[in-house]
């Protein structure tokens, strides 16, 4: 397609724009949810969720696990080892790096965080019945799979 000549179809038809856009504008309110109810950044917050989920997590798993930069990710996991939610341990696989794992102050957050995370959910994809939640679940895993690298 030549610079000159736009697609027939308009920008906000796309699927990649109204993801885009459903995910800002969930965004912005679990943030503010976080912050609210927890005093916690979003980073933290999606750290806290993950590393309370999938322990024991180098920084880099984290970030992954997370969907955040290596950088945000080691940011967050040493904001919340400071409000004592996480415990930070020398790795036995990698002598330079460290194993991430929740407090029991951590994990009981964590609970509160994932009760947030669930009805967040629900707000969000309560407009559709339980069999098209499936369905788009099983949709968004092929795209997911295909997405990656």
């Amino acid at each position: 397609m030549s610079a000159s000549r736009a697609p027939a179809v308009p920008l906000d038809r796309f699927l990649s724009y109204r993801l885009h856009q459903v995910n800002k504008l969930t965004d912005k309110a679990s943030s503010d949810a976080y912050a609210q109810e927890f005093g916690l950044p979003v980073g933290e917050a999606r750290c806290l969720a993950a590393i309370g989920t999938f322990a024991p997590l180098s920084v880099s798993q984290l970030a992954a696990r997370a969907n955040l930069d290596k950088a945000q990710a080691s940011r967050a996991a040493q904001a919340l080892v400071e409000r004592g939610l996480v415990a930070k341990e020398a790795s036995e696989a990698d002598a330079r790096g460290v194993v991430l794992q929740p407090t029991a102050a951590g994990r009981r957050l964590w609970a509160k965080v994932m009760q947030l995370i669930a009805r967040r959910n629900d707000e969000i994809f309560g407009c559709l019945t339980r069999s098209e939640r499936q369905q788009l679940a099983q949709l968004l895993d092929r795209v997911l799979a295909n997405a990656r690298p």
